[in-house]
């Protein structure tokens, strides 16, 4: 199903010299420093359920395009918060999925959806309706087999690290499991603080009880907040963390005074804090988070401009993470500069920012990283997570932060056997670009090659410090 030399430019000069550089670097292992894949997978390393249960129903790809053209989530197994009843039934659902995978044309899920029907699973047709219990016979019979269990997969798929992500508020018991196994398949997991930093996140308050309590602090006083969070920090690190993440919706960092931060946190515990402040307090924590990144060496990634759960009749269906979060404009020139002020020569301090605003990369993001030691670029991401958002991101960016204020390539996903599709595309993207450098006299070939390896490889893992 695939073209061996899919992405690679159609001139036969320039394609010949993108596939040189591709065949140095696509059995690199993977490196896959931030993400949401479940750690419960590799501590059980059970049996994924059913091809529906592993495709279409985590992957927010698949159900939101579908949901674009009137499939109703529970159709396709979506969970819903009150626990109420969606389709049980994986054939039922992959039948849905099949009949409408004609939506997927060009798109970077299809491209994903094939590479991993072909290399994880040897299919060889294409998925519809007419092939549809065809293909879920033959996924549904390989994921009993021992080599399709997750740490199988893990091995196979030649990933040399992967990074969950989870809240303060979480146990890391799934961690523990792991290394109870003596599995010796490296998952870390990462520090996502947004339940206990942001005030307008459900059950506010709460949460920093529960997060007092796991910290063995007062949370509910200033200091002893602070005190909490470096203590949870550092009960990550040993489960492998090395960097935090910081889904807030602007880029805005502060740096208020100690007390004006305390009467905000107290305003935030009391539910008396306005939507302003509330955005002013999220900015001082990221401001607090760069500090305490001084000290402890976690790496500080920024995902801001997204206004998450968009469709408040779909988030209050379905939960976090199902109502359609959507791109926004994102300044970043002025609202990281408190932050920048504060902490931004430290040359110690690792501060990874990502976007979903593609017009700020030559305007503001490029040249921000091309000047401050601390602060470097996140690939692509999300929505701009294809062949050509990738290229845009490349073209906007590298003349003014060259290459080595990005960090390579982070895949950012749920679905597992998306993985090595993921990378292999950006393996591919780059490889053509830097083909087209080469081509047009602004890099020798012995670069681009060495480039083509740190794009896929050494900056990712120096940047996350793996």
């Amino acid at each position: 199903m695939l073209h061996p030399d899919r992405l690679f430019p159609a001139d036969p000069g320039l394609r010949a010299l993108s596939r040189s550089l591709y065949d140095g670097i696509k059995a690199l292992p993977i490196v896959s420093p931030h993400g949401h894949t479940d750690p419960r997978w590799f501590a059980e390393n059970q049996p994924f359920p059913d091809p529906a249960r592993l495709f279409v129903v985590p992957d927010h790809y698949v159900f939101r395009m579908l949901c674009s053209q009137g499939i109703d989530l529970a159709a396709l197994g979506v969970p819903r918060a009150d626990g109420g009843e969606t389709e049980a039934d994986g054939r039922t659902i992959w039948r849905l999925f099949a009949e409408n995978f004609h939506l997927f044309r060009a798109t970077p899920s299809r491209m994903w959806l094939d590479h991993a029907f072909e290399h994880v699973f040897g299919i060889e047709k294409r998925l519809s309706a007419q092939t549809a219990d065809e293909i879920y016979d033959q996924i549904a019979d390989s994921l009993q087999k021992p080599e399709f269990l997750p740490r199988a997969l893990f091995e196979r798929f030649n990933i040399e690290v992967i990074a969950t992500t989870e809240s303060p508020l979480d146990p890391l018991d799934w961690h523990e499991m792991i290394r109870q196994s003596g599995w010796q398949g490296r998952v870390i997991t990462a520090y996502r603080p947004d339940p206990v930093v942001d005030p307008e996140f459900e059950g506010f308050a709460d949460n920093i009880e529960r997060f007092g309590a796991l910290a063995g602090e007062d949370a509910t006083t200033w200091t002893g907040y602070l005190a909490a969070h470096r203590n949870r920090r550092a009960f990550f690190k040993t489960y492998g963390a090395t960097s935090s993440d910081h889904g807030h919706a602007s880029a805005r960092t502060e740096n208020l005074r100690p007390d004006q931060a305390s009467l905000l946190f107290d305003k935030a515990l009391t539910g008396r804090i306005t939507p302003e402040e509330a955005d002013a307090f999220r900015g001082h924590m990221l401001t607090e988070m760069a500090r305490m990144s001084l000290d402890d060496g976690l790496v500080l990634q920024i995902h801001p401009g997204s206004m998450r759960n968009h469709s408040a009749s779909v988030m209050a269906r379905h939960g976090r993470d199902k109502g359609f979060d959507i791109p926004t404009r994102t300044d970043y020139v002025r609202a990281l500069k408190p932050l920048l002020d504060a902490v931004g020569m430290e040359r110690d301090l690792s501060v990874i920012v990502f976007t979903l605003d593609e017009t700020s990369y030559s305007r503001e993001l490029a040249p921000l990283a091309g000047a401050y030691p601390c602060l470097k670029l996140g690939p692509a991401w999300w929505f701009f997570d294809s062949p050509e958002g990738m290229r845009r991101f490349r073209e906007q960016t590298t003349e003014t932060a060259g290459f080595y204020n990005t960090v390579g390539f982070n895949d950012d996903t749920r679905a597992f056997c998306s993985i090595p599709a993921r990378h292999d595309v950006a393996r591919r993207v780059d490889a053509a670009y830097l083909a087209t450098l080469v081509a047009t006299g602004r890099l020798e070939e012995d670069e681009a090659a060495d480039l083509a390896q740190e794009l896929a490889y050494g900056l990712a893992k120096r940047a996350y410090r793996l």
